[in-house]
């Protein structure tokens, strides 16, 4: 698959296509989409809840503002996604020992043995894949993208985590 992958790339005069635009954006979509199915069936958490929890697990007693920089997600956002988890008692907050106006995350027992049993977050996959890639790639893709969402009217929507529901 991965030479017809390379070969439908790019067109007779080297350009790429519009079609393997759309196809590499539709496979990444699916890919997204598939792996927050899976994790939800097999887990019972979405991608991003299991994203979250992967970073308080990496990083234990973060703060909503810590865990939002290291989503690279607005706060608002993580927020949402953490009650969801507190809720679920996957995850707790607790008052930081040095600062009680600090409140601190941590996983729960079951908020860990579903870290352990899941597979890796697939965003964690994805933001290595892109840590990786050339500075001067990464800022094409990023001005490429930038278009491509102004250019469809897209730049106002949120931004929130992938398929995770975004409440008004």
């Amino acid at each position: 698959m991965g030479d017809d992958f390379a070969r439908s790339a790019t067109s007779q005069d080297g350009s790429e296509s519009v079609g393997s635009v759309l196809n590499s954006l539709r496979r990444l979509v699916n890919a997204l989409h598939s792996a927050s199915s899976q994790m939800q069936h097999a887990h019972g958490v979405t991608a991003a809840q299991l994203f979250v929890l992967s970073q308080v697990r990496r990083s234990p007693n973060l703060s909503i503002r810590d865990l939002a920089e290291l989503t690279m997600t607005h706060q608002s956002t993580v927020s949402v996604v953490v009650g969801r988890l507190v809720r679920r008692k996957l995850l707790q907050k607790r008052r930081a020992a040095e600062d009680a106006r600090r409140v601190e995350l941590t996983l729960t027992p079951t908020g860990a043995m579903v870290v352990e049993t899941a597979p890796e977050a697939f965003q964690l996959r994805l933001q290595r894949v892109l840590e990786s890639m050339e500075a001067g790639d990464r800022a094409v893709l990023s001005r490429a993208l930038f278009r491509l969402v102004t250019g469809i009217g897209a730049q106002d929507a949120p931004s929130g985590m992938f398929f995770e529901a975004i409440e008004p």
